[in-house]
This record gives structure tokens, sequence and C-alpha cells, in this order.
């Protein structure tokens, strides 16, 4: 899983995405290890960095890669089981605010 989450945050990393928060989900969820939110400046670029990111889990092996938002733009959920991604347009991320939802506190999310 740490194979994955790294291949991602470089990805994110890669494509200039912004703010990116990992939060660690293990014994708290059991949908997934990992959960990492990040940003991206408008449509076109959460788009680049969705497909980016997506391309990156497939080429590295990772089955059954599921996007989802794609049309839009506004958020993209890439779920490649162990590690969820979001990536949003900023006011999104900002109205959802997935972040206060998850961190408890601040031991458990780090900015990359």
């Amino acid at each position: 899983m740490e194979q994955t989450l790294e291949l991602i945050l470089s990805r994110l990393e890669d494509m200039k995405a912004e703010d990116a928060v990992t939060i660690d989900l293990r014994g708290r969820s059991a949908f997934s290890d990992y959960m990492v939110i990040a940003t991206g400046r408008s449509n076109r670029h959460v788009g680049a960095v969705a497909e980016n990111v997506a391309k990156g889990l497939k080429d590295a092996g990772v089955k059954k890669v599921h996007i989802e938002g794609m049309p839009n733009c506004d958020w993209v959920l890439i779920d490649s089981g162990g590690v969820i991604v979001h990536v949003f347009r900023p006011e999104v991320r900002e109205f959802y605010n997935l972040e206060r939802l998850w961190i408890q506190n601040t031991a458990t999310a780090k900015t990359v």
C-alpha cells in the first residue's frame, strides 16, 4: 500500500497539485488505508492531475482503478483500493472540507 501511496504523491507533485494532504485511515475505515486530498487550479488542471494519477496507477499494475467526476472536473475521485484520491478545484475543496471530517488530530495527517 505504501508503494501505491508514494506513486500517487509523486504524480501529484509532478503535476503541480497544490496543498496535498495524506490522511491515515488504517484502523478507522474499512474501505481504504489512506485518503489523499489535493487541489488543482482549474477544471482543466484537476482533470489533467487525475488522468496522470490514474495512468500511473494503471501502468504500475493496480487493477480496478475507479474514477468519478471526470466530465466536470470540479471534484475527481480516484479509488485504487487501498488509497483514495480526491482532486478538487479550490472552491469545491473548501465547500466540502473533507479534512475536517476525517482529521481528528494533526498527528493523523501530513501535508506534502
